[in-house]
């Protein structure tokens, strides 16, 4: 039989084990993913409320229906516009030293 402490040690190491691995495979795919949906919840924003920025996309009459569901992200969007870089300066597009 193992000991208590023993048990613990073995479960921190598989613990440890885990998430290095987890860093090795799908940490990247994870914060790609993130990204991804971030985009396309900008991209979101801005067909429906484009008319906050000057951009008429749609006609108002929809973006106020969806106007209750997408009242709390609208300051967070706004910040995101403000701070936005263009295509090319994202780090994908980085040659990192080549």
């Amino acid at each position: 039989m193992t000991s208590p402490a023993a048990r613990a040690r073995l479960a921190g190491l598989r613990q440890a084990l885990s998430r290095f691995v987890y860093g090795l495979t799908g940490h990247e795919f994870a914060r790609h993913a993130l990204e991804m949906r971030h985009e396309l919840e900008a991209i979101f924003m801005v067909v429906t409320l484009g008319d906050l920025i000057g951009v008429p996309v749609l006609p108002p009459i929809y973006a106020l229906r969806l106007l209750p569901y997408v009242t709390p992200d609208v300051a967070a969007w706004k910040r995101h516009l403000a701070r936005r870089k263009e295509f090319w300066e994202k780090d994908e597009y980085d040659l990192h030293g080549i």
